[in-house]
């Protein structure tokens, strides 16, 4: 056979039950049974039940058909609820097996390997968890897997979760493509981690681009795993915490609450402006509406006053004489309309009349009056 020269025994890749990238899958199905072990005992027993102590054609047969039946029973296997079953048939990859009890031909026709596949995996980077006697869990730091550099040249110490899983569809790669799947997810993820860190700054990472480098880390994950054939389906990435170092916490956390209180200070102002910009604007459309009806209202005036005149002059060419008269008659009504008086006739009827004046009358203060109506004129005579 082909396989006699990659010596030691073992299958075509060397001893030990290794795969073609060094230990290769391990299965975790049932061990095969050994027909030469159960071929021993069946002659065994059959000797001490036959008479004679020696095998017949008959009991020959027996002992063949028996052994025959417990290697066609050494097929069934059964598939956990959180696991995938993985048929290999003389080592090559030619079905799956979903959970419950499941059959394939006895080896070393075919075998079945089942990984935990459906199981949801968590690995930390930049942390470990670890459990003391009393039960209880405590974090530690490994500043070897946290610390990275930002691409404003800060160094920023990250501890971030990632949750994965075998893809439903890539049982096979899984198992035949990576060595050792753990190791791969852990390196693929603090490589992304420090790519993305590296290509961000500092600030938007300590503060609101949390959600942003997640979504950054596992798209780049996924990239580099598919590249793989790695049968690895990145759930989520979740960063833990996300800090300065911790001999410079203090003075980041410093600056930090400076921009805080800056950006306070600029929304209390933009708040200010946002309330007194439109009271001005309003003041200043209101003092504009005002000075236009001002302008139009004296323009109606003057507009008037001179209609008036002009009419009143086409009347003066026509009567000068009258109209002199009407305009000083209207005048003078206009002035003493409103004024108390008392009007006293010079001549004979009036002679002897002593003039009085009431002081206390004058102190006391005058009534309103209606204004003094005039007829409208006419332009003729009177």
């Amino acid at each position: 056979m082909p396989w006699q020269n990659q010596g030691g025994g073992g299958g075509p890749w060397g001893g030990g039950g290794k795969g073609p990238w060094g230990g290769g899958p391990q299965s975790s199905g049932p061990t095969p049974p050994d027909l030469e072990e159960i071929l021993r005992r069946g002659q065994d027993k059959l000797r001490r039940v036959l008479p004679g102590g020696s095998l017949s054609g008959r009991g020959f047969a027996l002992l063949a058909l028996t052994v025959v039946a417990l290697w066609g029973f050494s097929g069934f296997y059964r598939v956990e609820p959180d696991e995938l079953g993985v048929v290999l048939r003389f080592g090559k990859d030619v079905r799956e097996a979903q959970p419950g009890l499941n059959y394939h031909l006895p080896y070393p026709i075919e075998t079945v390997l089942t990984p935990k596949a459906l199981r949801v995996n968590k690995i930390d980077i930049g942390m470990r968890t670890l459990t003391d006697i009393s039960g209880r869990a405590s974090t530690r730091d490994v500043p070897e897997e946290s610390l990275m550099l930002t691409g404003d040249e800060n160094i920023v110490d990250v501890d971030f979760s990632v949750l994965w899983k075998v893809k439903p569809t890539g049982v096979g790669d899984y198992l035949f493509n990576i060595q050792n799947p753990e190791g791969t997810v852990k390196a693929v993820a603090e490589s992304a981690m420090r790519d993305v860190i590296g290509r961000s700054e500092i600030q938007p990472i300590l503060t609101g681009a949390r959600q942003v480098t997640e979504t950054a880390v596992l798209d780049l994950m996924q990239k580099t795993l598919d590249h793989y054939g790695a049968g690895i389906q990145v759930q989520q990435v979740q960063l833990q915490k996300v800090d300065p170092p911790a001999q410079v916490i203090d003075a980041f956390r410093d600056v930090q609450a400076a921009r805080i209180d800056q950006d306070r200070a600029v929304n209390e102002a933009q708040t200010y402006a946002n309330r007194v910009v439109p009271e001005a604007r309003g003041r200043v459309a209101q003092i504009t509406q005002s000075a236009e009806a001002y302008r139009q209202q004296t323009v109606a005036e003057a507009t008037g006053q001179a209609s008036r005149y002009s009419q009143i002059y086409e009347q003066y060419k026509k009567a000068p004489e009258v109209t002199r008269q009407r305009m000083y008659l209207e005048t003078m009504e206009r002035v003493l309309g409103g004024a108390d008086k008392i009007i006293i006739d010079s001549g004979k009827d009036g002679a002897g009349v002593v003039p009085y004046l009431p002081l206390n009358e004058l102190t006391r203060p005058a009534q309103p009056r209606p204004p003094a109506t005039s007829a409208p004129s006419t332009g003729g005579t009177r």
